[in-house]
């Protein structure tokens, strides 16, 4: 079997590409960074485009994201249409949502291709209602998704012959929107556990971590509400990621409670992770927090929403809490149950760690959609060979 995979950013599809390598299944990556940030793969075996994809993930890293909203659209299509022009034979064609319906067309009419939409977010309609419903919330301007995005990824839905999700949230999603369940494949992301891993704390501040995105989408706005009303002794709260412009007003307006740490390189986040007692995340959406299975990882219980596929990766009231959406109340109740209670706290720390390592890392994602694309095969050739009367 070979596989050929479209991964415009890194997100999750490089780690599973160095599992199909592992298989020796890989055939190809096509992707829109340099060659040499793909990382842990022969370079024979990837094709690079970054002559749109790096200006526009720079200009989003220096704070410029008009530049991504404008250019958005014309990275998708021109990457798509690089990759279609230049793919190689292949049983399974794999390509993350909204960059592959070409390539698509491509892998099933020229090679017979099993085609994979693989979808990290809800349903994008789904998405683009939910967003716009929060930004009216908080009085804010909302750009709807690019309209010509959005039908790019409904063809793709309609087209391909399997839609990867990686969370049940997710999955749901797509079956409220009218997406056949046989279409519908949930394999929640895997950790790498030896980038991730606890190291020893080094004081005895209670300590509230956030690491992502610090926008509307991901509740920035709630977990301040939630967490900046506890003034209480040795309690600190960091937030790790870069800054939406939409969210300056609420960094503001709880300023001093909380220390911004900003950018740091993936590969010291166990660091800061395992200084922590608990990781937050309050998003509104979010198909699966990968920072989630990161903090377990580190030794940190979750306190999680509902929207963020945390029911995929532990059990509410063990490894952590799972509250509501839109509610502060509820974030700031838990944190203080876990302030006052610190060995309950201690309990959950350490059944988070065994549960995401019983979970398996990458391998065990990597294996998982290996059987998915063996299953869809067989499925095909059955048909083929049992055609219905």
């Amino acid at each position: 079997m070979r596989v050929c995979v479209g991964s415009a950013g890194r997100f999750h599809t490089f780690d599973l590409a160095r599992q199909l390598e592992k298989y020796g299944y890989l055939r190809a990556v096509y992707t829109g960074y340099p060659r040499w940030e793909v990382d842990g793969l022969p370079p024979d075996k990837v094709r690079s485009f970054p002559w749109l994809m790096g200006p526009v993930m720079l200009a989003a890293r220096l704070g410029l994201h008009w530049v991504p909203e404008r250019w958005n659209y014309w990275v998708h299509e021109t990457f798509d249409r690089w990759m279609a022009s230049r793919l190689e034979p292949c049983e399974v064609f794999h390509c993350l949502s909204g960059f592959g319906i070409h390539a698509h067309r491509v892998a099933r009419e020229r090679y017979g291709a099993l085609t994979v939409c693989d979808r990290g977010s809800s349903h994008i309609l789904y998405q683009d209602e939910i967003l716009a419903e929060e930004y009216a919330r908080w009085g804010i301007p909302y750009r709807p998704i690019d309209r010509r995005i959005v039908e790019r990824e409904l063809q793709e839905y309609e087209f391909c012959d399997r839609i990867f999700v990686p969370s049940s949230f997710a999955y749901r999603s797509f079956v409220e929107k009218g997406v056949p369940e046989a279409k519908l494949v949930k394999i929640p992301y895997g950790v790498d556990l030896s980038l991730f891993r606890p190291v020893p704390k080094e004081d005895d501040v209670f300590r509230v971590v956030y690491v992502g995105a610090l926008s509307l989408r991901k509740g920035i706005p709630y977990l301040l509400e939630a967490v900046c009303s506890l003034r209480l002794p040795r309690f600190e709260v960091w937030l790790i990621g870069g800054c939406l412009p939409e969210v300056r007003p609420f960094l503001r307006k709880y300023e001093g409670c909380y220390r911004y740490l900003g950018f740091i390189p993936r590969k010291e986040l166990y660091r800061y992770y395992s200084q922590g007692s608990v990781f937050v995340i309050a998003s509104v959406e979010d198909g699966m927090g990968l920072v989630q299975a990161q903090a377990m990882a580190c030794g940190l219980p979750v306190i999680a929403t509902t929207n963020t596929g945390a029911e995929d990766l532990f059990t509410d009231g063990v490894e952590g809490f799972i509250v509501p959406i839109r509610n502060p109340e509820a974030i700031r109740e838990k944190v203080l149950y876990l302030y006052e209670h610190p060995e309950i706290r201690e309990e959950m720390a350490r059944a988070a760690l065994e549960r995401v390592r019983s979970l398996g890392g990458w391998e065990t994602y990597g294996s998982q959609v290996v059987a998915a694309y063996e299953e869809a095969l067989k499925g095909r050739e059955e048909r083929v060979a049992y055609p219905a009367v």
